[in-house]
């Protein structure tokens, strides 16, 4: 087995510290019938030409290369193998320039140590596998967990681009909440009108023939891997033929039950039969069988009589799996507000006017529950306002996190109750202010200016004491010196943390996705990867990975489009990587420790072999396991146990 080292001088970055004349002597005698070369600019058009014909005509069976960081230029030295009708695998980089020239002040000891480098990666090479890539047929489509303004922009997109798609929402409408408020942070555009366009597109554009839309539906079901997913999803029925229904909406008056409506936040009804809120898409109501009289026993059909459309009311409709292939999952299921009853202090659910800042925004939409007038519970408008920012965040007992949206609704709130009720007086309680952005700080300015606001900065939110006060809430708080203030109001408004949607955890553990200490979706990396899981092929976008605004999800959600755009295309192999890990099956006592300490759940159990399998599209060949493994039954592909034992020798001997 003939080895060739091949020494770049990387001009003077690596030979103005290193001598490669004493490493080719050092490394001579310590292999003797070793092939050293010595080139100056290994990785340039003439070096990569160089080494292709030294390799064939030296008769080189095992490379090393002594240059750069592999990062730089290891793909550039595994073509020039290949070109040279070697296995690339049959290589090892030294990394010489940043580990050791650029690091070590003396040339003397620059040279030893790159020498002892070489050495090891000499003895290391001779032990490599002729690895080989492996190709398998993928999937281009995608499934979209999430019909909010994040999924449906990467559906959108991705349609457009000609992959079919399929999105899975759980509630009736799409659009999330956005299109449920009438004004939005920091232009006051309208939620809806602002969002009107993408969800036009989506239900009737150029390509909604791409998207299938599944409302009332959920995921309970995953299994494949990146490129060739199988999805369950579990549909309830509407009970209302969406492709007949004219949403003339003649089927709601007569029905004669009626339920708190949850899309207002529960301040208003609606009938068992309805449509969650004026103007909701798709524009068609759904029955509600836990509300509607007829799925009690009784023989009421008061609804499919009014109809004008004949069958389009299906009381015989019923649950229904079904099963979507997909090379792509999104998660785009959006976040949620924190329980302002976790706060007992601030009286949430017992003093009538104290309400969330979901609960307000309804109350300001001209479809909502008040018809955009702002009414305290005796049905008056308040002479005066409390705004409570930061419930539940910035609070080690609480969220520790700040949700950097909250305190821009809070101004928005504040601008709007000012427009509305010209003269009433509006009090900002803040622990922080959080006004990021070049347009954001504008609300916030337009409120310190305001001479109808006021501003008191508490400590701790425990600091704050709602209760009732003469038909006011009295509201007493401790200022910054210490010394306890109060204050009575009509009407108090609560700004809470932002925390994940409710079956998070459950579709986490479907998706078996990681989730973070908040118990958002894990991103591979929160700063330069934000936009995949920790699982290959499962995507996150939107307020499901961190509290975020509308700008930052939809921007999400067109990332995650690029992503699976560029990995995932039509007529394309998906090459999968070698290096990952193997298991003998023969050594392994199923014990299972592997499946527990994967982080990319690459790892999964064979109950009949009663032996762990590793996917190999998944794994990322990080070692967790092998380190791990009690009967060292688990091999690391390229980084083998006695790879690595004989570069550790090799620098020591």
């Amino acid at each position: 087995m003939k080895t060739g080292v091949y020494f770049c001088n990387c001009g003077q970055n690596i030979a103005g510290k290193i001598d490669s004349q004493a490493v080719k002597e050092s490394i001579s005698k310590l292999h003797p019938g070793i092939h050293v070369q010595t080139v100056d600019f290994l990785c340039s058009e003439p070096g990569t030409e160089f080494l292709e014909k030294d390799l064939r005509g030296n008769g080189i069976e095992r490379v090393v290369l002594a240059a750069c960081s592999p990062r730089e230029h290891e793909n550039t030295f595994m073509k020039a193998l290949s070109a040279a009708g070697l296995n690339p695998y049959l290589m090892q980089m030294v990394n010489i320039r940043e580990q050791v020239a650029w690091v070590t002040e003396n040339p003397l000891d620059a040279t030893a140590k790159a020498i002892r480098l070489i050495a090891a990666a000499v003895q290391r090479v001779a032990l490599h596998d002729p690895l080989q890539k492996r190709e398998i047929d993928i999937c281009p489509d995608a499934l979209v967990i999430g019909a909010g303004p994040a999924g449906l922009k990467a559906a959108l997109a991705l349609a457009t681009a000609g992959r079919k798609v399929t999105v899975v929402e759980k509630t009736p409408v799409i659009g999330g909440l956005p299109v449920r408020y009438e004004e939005l942070f920091p232009n006051m555009e309208c939620g809806p009108c602002m969002l009107e366009p993408l969800l036009g597109e989506v239900l009737h554009g150029e390509a909604s023939g791409n998207i299938e839309l599944l409302t009332l539906s959920e995921v309970t079901g995953v299994v494949g891997s990146y490129g060739n997913f199988t999805i369950t999803i579990r549909q309830r029925p509407r009970y209302i033929d969406l492709k007949t229904c004219i949403g003339c909406q003649e089927c709601i008056g007569p029905c004669p039950v009626s339920t708190k409506n949850e899309f207002d936040c529960n301040l208003s009804d609606r009938k068992a039969i309805s449509l969650p809120f004026q103007g909701s898409l798709p524009n068609a109501p759904s029955l509600d069988p836990s509300v509607c009289l007829r799925f009690k026993g009784e023989d009421c059909a008061k609804c499919r009589d009014a109809c004008p459309v004949e069958g389009t009311i299906h009381f015989e409709d019923a649950e229904c799996v079904v099963e979507r292939k997909a090379g792509a999952i999104i998660v785009a299921i959006g976040g949620d507000l924190y329980d302002c009853a976790s706060v007992p202090n601030l009286g949430y659910g017992k003093l009538p006017d104290v309400v969330t800042a979901a609960q307000f925004e309804r109350m300001l939409a001209s479809n909502g529950p008040t018809g955009g007038e702002i009414r305290t519970s005796a049905g008056k408008a308040p002479a005066s306002i409390a705004i409570i920012h930061c419930v539940g965040s910035l609070d080690k007992n609480h969220k520790e996190y700040c949700s950097g949206i909250c305190c821009q609704y809070a101004f928005k709130f504040n601008h709007l109750v000012g427009k509305k009720l010209p003269g009433i007086k509006r009090s900002h309680f803040y622990r922080e202010i959080s006004s990021p952005g070049k347009e954001e700080f504008l609300l916030y300015r337009h409120a310190q200016d305001d001479p109808d606001t006021s501003f008191f900065r508490y400590r701790d939110i425990a600091d704050l004491k709602l209760k009732t006060d003469k038909r006011k809430i009295g509201i007493r708080y401790r200022e910054g010196a210490g010394k306890e203030k109060g204050l009575a109001v009509d009407m108090v408004i609560l700004c809470p943390a932002s925390v994940p949607a409710a079956g998070t955890d459950q579709l986490g553990a479907v998706l078996e996705a990681g989730r973070d200490r908040f118990g958002f979706f894990e991103e591979l990396h929160s700063r330069t990867d934000s936009a995949q899981s920790k699982i290959k092929g499962i995507y996150i976008a939107g307020a499901c990975q961190a509290p975020m605004d509308i700008q930052r999800s939809m921007n999400q959600g067109m990332a995650v489009a690029g992503h699976v755009l560029s990995g995932l295309v039509p007529g394309r192999k998906l090459e999968i990587s070698p290096m990952n890990a193997v298991v003998d099956e023969e050594r392994c006592s199923g014990c299972r420790v592997c499946v527990s300490v994967c982080p990319y759940k690459a790892i999964s159990f064979d109950p009949v072999k009663e032996v762990a399998r590793v996917n190999d599209v998944l794994c990322m060949g990080c070692g967790t396991c092998v380190a791990a493994c009690p009967s060292g039954s688990i091999k690391a592909n390229h980084f083998t146990t006695n790879e690595i034992m004989a570069e550790i020798e090799g620098i020591l001997s």
